[in-house]
Parts: C-alpha cells; sequence; structure tokens
C-alpha cells in the first residue's frame, strides 16, 4: 500500500475509486469518523447567499455554539473549520512543543519541529503540549484528573492544546468549562464530525480574549460563510436531536463492536464515532474490503491497525458484516 491517500486522513474515495476494481457497487465509506446520519435541518434553514454575513449573526453562531459547549460566549471564536483553527493556533504561540502519539497528524505539523511523546510518557513542562481528547485514532479518553494535572503543570510561557473534536458524542469528556482568562489553555471543537456535516468546514477555538483577538486578527473580517453561521446556529441549538444522536451513536457503535467480535477482531476505543482493530492482517484486509467497495482506514506508521467508522443503517452494516465473512 503506497498511495498515502489512504493513511492521511479519511475520505479518499476518489482515489479509492481510481486504484480498486469494485465493480459498480456503490462505495460504503468507513474511513472517517464523521457520524453518518447527519442533523437533518440541513434544508430548512434560510441562507442569504445574497450578503455577506453580519458580525451579528457570527456572534449568535458563537453564543449557541457556547451554551452547547458550556462556556462563556467571550472565550468562543468560529474558524473554517478545526484544522485551520488548530495551524494558525501553532503559528500564534510558537516556540517548542509536544504531541501525544499516536494522534492526529496535524498535530505533529503544527509547531514545526515539536517532539512526539507517548500517552503514558510524563511531559516537560517546558513544552507546550497537544493532545486530542477522546483521542484520534484509538479513540482513547484521557480523564480529567489527569488532564487537571498537565494544564497545572504549565508554567507561564507554555499553553495546554485540546483537541476536542469528536468530545461532542460525551460531553462529560470536555474540559471546555475550564476555558477562561487565566488558564494557559486552548479547547478545538469542530461542527461536522458529530452533527455529520463535515462539507460545512466549521470549528471553534476556546481561549482566553487577548489570545482569540490575535486569532480573529489572523482570520480578517469574515472568518466562517453564511451557511455555517445559519446551519451552525440553527444545529446548536436542536438539544432534542443532540441528545437522540448521542444514543444512536451509543446503540450503533455497540452494534459495530459485534459485529467485528463475531469476525473474530477485538475494537478498540471509547469514541462511538469510530472503532480501531489490531491485526496482522490489517493490510490485506483493508484491500479486501475496498475490492467490496467498502473504504476503511489504515495508517502507515501502525500497519497493523485498521479503524471502521460507523455504518448509517443496519443494511450497510450487515454489507460489512458479509464482507469480513468472505475471505
Amino acid at each position: 500500500m503506497t498511495d498515502e491517500a489512504w493513511t492521511w486522513h479519511g475520505g479518499a474515495i476518489a482515489a479509492a475509486k481510481r486504484r480498486f476494481d469494485a465493480g459498480k457497487r456503490p462505495w460504503l465509506d468507513l474511513s472517517t469518523g464523521i457520524n453518518p446520519n447527519p442533523w437533518p435541518g440541513v434544508a430548512s434553514v434560510d441562507i442569504d447567499w445574497h450578503r455577506l454575513p453580519e458580525q451579528e449573526a457570527l456572534a449568535e453562531l458563537e453564543a449557541a455554539a457556547a451554551a452547547f459547549f458550556g462556556v462563556d460566549p467571550r472565550h468562543v471564536c468560529a474558524v473554517p473549520g478545526t484544522e485551520v483553527g488548530l495551524r494558525l493556533a501553532g503559528t500564534l504561540i510558537g516556540g517548542h512543543a509536544h504531541h501525544v502519539a499516536p494522534g492526529y497528524r496535524t498535530h505533529g505539523e503544527m509547531f514545526g519541529a515539536g517532539n512526539a511523546i507517548d500517552a503514558s510518557e510524563a511531559p516537560s513542562t517546558e513544552a507546550t503540549l497537544i493532545l486530542a481528547n477522546p483521542n484520534n485514532p484509538d479513540g482513547r479518553i484521557t480523564g480529567r484528573d489527569r488532564l487537571a494535572d498537565l494544564l497545572a503543570s504549565r508554567d507561564d510561557e507554555q499553553w495546554l492544546l485540546v483537541d476536542e473534536a469528536f468530545a461532542d458524542c460525551d460531553p462529560s469528556a470536555s474540559i471546555a468549562a475550564w476555558v477562561g482568562e487565566a488558564a494557559r489553555l486552548l479547547v478545538f471543537r469542530s461542527f461536522g464530525k458529530f452533527f455529520g456535516l463535515a462539507g460545512l468546514r466549521l470549528g471553534f477555538v476556546l481561549g482566553p480574549q487577548a489570545f482569540l483577538v490575535r486569532l480573529r486578527e489572523q482570520l480578517g473580517a469574515w472568518p466562517v460563510s453564511a451557511a455555517a453561521i445559519a446551519i451552525g446556529t440553527a444545529a446548536y441549538r436542536d438539544a432534542s436531536w443532540a441528545a437522540s444522536a448521542r444514543a444512536r451513536l451509543r446503540a450503533d457503535a455497540d452494534a459495530l463492536d459485534r459485529v467485528l467480535r463475531r469476525r473474530g477482531y477485538l475494537p478498540r476505543g471509547d469514541c462511538p464515532l469510530f472503532r480501531l482493530i489490531e491485526t496482522s492482517t490489517a493490510r490485506d484486509l483493508f484491500d479486501r474490503l475496498a475490492h467490496a467497495a467498502i473504504l476503511t482506514r489504515p495508517f502507515a506508521d501502525r500497519p497493523y491497525w485498521l479503524r471502521f467508522g460507523l455504518p448509517g443503517d443496519d443494511a450497510a452494516l450487515a454489507r460489512l458484516d458479509a464482507a469480513l465473512a468472505d475471505g
């Protein structure tokens, strides 16, 4: 497997179609950690495509997101996708940094020559530290006591950066409420994963107001689109959908676990949007599933890992089950 389209990020369906002969079957994309059953209200949202977004509308979005996260709106800044927020934060903070590995690939690129450390290691107190919680790609959750210790050990020059892109599935894992003026803490949140609308490109940076002022200067006058503002505001206010989505995601993850166990694999992870397996045949399994038009997520640096996103319904789960059994 030489094509880095598979290992760089999920969702490389176009590359998969070029590489694998899967006949005319529709592709089932299990390579991402995106809710396969998105927030259903998009079509009913009124979007003014003729005008530039108003500052008042952006403030409404940030207030709706802040209420959803449980944080003061003064500490919330919308960005055109968490990826942009992460990279800008790395540029603005600068200096020496550590990132927890295995982790999200961008974390290792934010500070240039940042050092990777294992999750079990004690990170230097003389460096900014970035980690994901829940972690990507293994779904591991770092406990609040551990995070409190890491935050307390930062000095006046170093930060703790927590990427909570998958935290909406279980708000109890979030430390967004810890963000404030005195804390050397930035929290990053993603809209697209939990709400299943990754193409909207919407995320948030949570942090001290002085830092967000600098961030907004880099983002410019219209940081996110009118569509992102309108859809994001409505979705964050839909508390009943969020509650039902969390329950469904847990049930769907349990169903995926049963299929993987029945086929001889041990699923890992505490985030219901994806499951990771470890097997010596991971590369062969990836290829076999791809030839069946099912795309999963392999990893170049850990060739014995394979990650599965959630199938969207019973038919998709049954299709995966059959493909796992065939071979």
